[in-house]
Formats: C-alpha cells, sequence, structure tokens
C-alpha cells in the first residue's frame, strides 16, 4: 500500500475527532444508556469498519481489504474479550452504572495510544529485523496456552497491581459522582473512580501486548493495523451495554480466542522460516518448504472460529439454565 503522509493525518484527525464527539456528546453527562441508544450506536460502528474495509478493497486490492478484514475480526474479537475484563473490574470497585461511561471512554482511549504506540515499534522491528517474526509468533503460542487456561479468573481489582497503587495513594472510600479526586481535610484524595481508570489502563497495556503481535501475523501494513485498531475500539462503550449480559455468557470465548491467537502464531513462525536470516537456521537461508498461509483462508479460520466458540457458548449456557430451572422444580427426593 501508498498511503501518504497527508492520509495518515487524515486518518489520524477523524479518529481523535470520533472519540472527542462521543465524549462532549455521549460521555460527558453521567447517565446509563438505553438499549435502543447503544444497539444504533454499535450498528453505526461496525456499518463504518464494514464500508471502509470495503473501500480498501476498492482502492487498493482485496488482497490488502482481505488483511484488514482479518485483522478487524480478530480486534474485535479481542476487544470484546476486553471488555469482559472491564466488566469483571466495574463489578470489583462497584463503580455506578452512570459513571461506567466515563470510566470506558477513558479506558478506550488510553487503549488506542497503547496500540499507537506499539504498532509504530512493531512496524520499525518488522522492518527492519525479519527474526522478530519468530518472537512474536512464539508470544502469541505463549499467550493462547495461558487463554485456554482461563485468563479471567483473577480479580483485576484486587490484584497485586492495585494493592501496590492503594498502599501509595490516599482513597476516599466512597465515590464524588463522577469526580477523580478530592480535597478532604486540607488532603487531595483519589476516589475509587480513579483507581478503575488506572485498572484499565494497566489491563489496556496487557491487551495491546496481545492485539498487536496478532494483527502483524495477518498484515504487514501499520496502515491497516492501525485502522482495524481504530475501528475494533470505536463504539466498544456501546457494546459494552449492549451485550452485558452476553458476555458472562460467552464461556468458550477464551477458547475461541486462544485457537485464534494460536493459529496465527503457527502462521507468524511459518513465515519467519519463509524469510529466514538467522545463521543458526537453515545457514540462515529461507526455508523454501515452509508455506505461507493465504488471506482469505486466515480470514476464514477466524470467522468460523468466532462463530463457533459464540453458538457453543451460547447452547451451553442455555443448557445450564435448564438443567438449573429443572433442578429447582424437581421435588426434594425423600
Amino acid at each position: 500500500m501508498n498511503i501518504t503522509p497527508l492520509v495518515w493525518v487524515i486518518t489520524i484527525a477523524v479518529t481523535i475527532a470520533f472519540f472527542v464527539y462521543e465524549f462532549f456528546v455521549h460521555v460527558r453527562k453521567p447517565h446509563e444508556p438505553t438499549i435502543g441508544e447503544s444497539a444504533r450506536w454499535s450498528a453505526f460502528y461496525i456499518g463504518l469498519a464494514l464500508l471502509f474495509g470495503v473501500g480498501i478493497g476498492v482502492v487498493s486490492g482485496w488482497t490488502f481489504g482481505g488483511e484488514y478484514f482479518a485483522g478487524y475480526l480478530t480486534e474485535k474479537a479481542l476487544s470484546i474479550d476486553n471488555l469482559f475484563v472491564f466488566l469483571i473490574i466495574m463489578t470489583g470497585f462497584a463503580v455506578p452504572k452512570i459513571y461506567q461511561q466515563k470510566v470506558l471512554m477513558i479506558g478506550i482511549i488510553i487503549a488506542l495510544i497503547l496500540r499507537g504506540i506499539f504498532i509504530a515499534a512493531g512496524a520499525a522491528l518488522i522492518e527492519n529485523y525479519s527474526w522478530v517474526f519468530y518472537i512474536f509468533g512464539g508470544f502469541l503460542l505463549y499467550l493462547a496456552i495461558q487463554q485456554a487456561r482461563g485468563s479471567h479468573e483473577s480479580d483485576p481489582a484486587n490484584g497485586l497491581f492495585m494493592r501496590f497503587v492503594r498502599r501509595i495513594l490516599p482513597v476516599t472510600d466512597e465515590y464524588h459522582g463522577d469526580r477523580l479526586t478530592v480535597r478532604k481535610d486540607g488532603r487531595r484524595w483519589v476516589t475509587p473512580l480513579f483507581l478503575t481508570i488506572i485498572a484499565i489502563g494497566f489491563i489496556d497495556l496487557v491487551f495491546a501486548l496481545d492485539s498487536i503481535p496478532a494483527i502483524y501475523g495477518l498484515t504487514s501494513e501499520a496502515y491497516i493495523v492501525f485502522t482495524a485498531n481504530a475501528f475494533a475500539l470505536m463504539g466498544l462503550r456501546q457494546l459494552y451495554f449492549l451485550i452485558g449480559g452476553l458476555l458472562e455468557r460467552l464461556v468458550y470465548l477464551a477458547q475461541g480466542l486462544a485457537v485464534i491467537l494460536a493459529f496465527i502464531g503457527v502462521k507468524l513462525v511459518l513465515h519467519a522460516l519463509h524469510v529466514n536470516e538467522l545463521p543458526f537456521i537453515n545457514g540462515g537461508q529461507h526455508v523454501e518448504w515452509a508455506p505461507e498461509i493465504p488471506i482469505w483462508f486466515s480470514l476464514l479460520f477466524i470467522g468460523a472460529t468466532i462463530t463457533v466458540a459464540t453458538v457453543a457458548s451460547l447452547i451451553k449456557t442455555r443448557g445450564d439454565r435448564r438443567a438449573e430451572t429443572a433442578h429447582l422444580g424437581a421435588p426434594d427426593a425423600e
């Protein structure tokens, strides 16, 4: 792709404009979004992301269009997983629903900034060091194992990092509206809302480490990496309120993401072998037998994995509810 600096500037400016609009129109006044509001805006942002992908395919070719859609699907799935952790954090800090929008918005902005930094760093590494694909691939395989074991078992709101933060910052026991700090007895205190944002920012860092190597396994175009991430994060706040109840029913989401991360990890290792320059592997020569997985197969595999994980999750939770209802309705054994 031939992306000029002007296109980059326009893309970043439009992205910032969307988030500024979100803050001043929807988030600035504390309220809990309705299902209708969340559904309309979620549909708008998803439609916009799909339209952008079609635009890339028409202008730059469907190879790049396919890379964008594969990246967008992967990042959207990882973002939904991110929402699950946000839900755990919100519950752990007992954040009132009318203030959750502000926390989510700040968390999403932090995520975009962190991912932008990692995108730039990843692009520079890939441009200069082909062996970085080995590191990315191995890292994703490790993350896939961790994900399959269950990445949400611990409580991020009361983990080691947050206990350390509580020791160094004076924290009030109660919320003070949507304020992050208050002055009491001549001293500045932080509110639980401030701690919630710190916890979400820390989780954003962890998820940025997941998502950027994953999408670089699908495309080496920094522009596609950035736009796929930006569109995956747009509308995430509305999606949180739209599928809040559904999140707890996606019991196989972690396993589905583990399969996707493992697939991309293997794809990266195969690509690293294909472009190998390390002297202790095949004498520094490219490994010709290492296949390059085509983007159409990656897109199909990722889409099928997300679909199977979602359907299987809903079938299991529905069966569990029926079994629980039948058990509660059954007469006690004498």
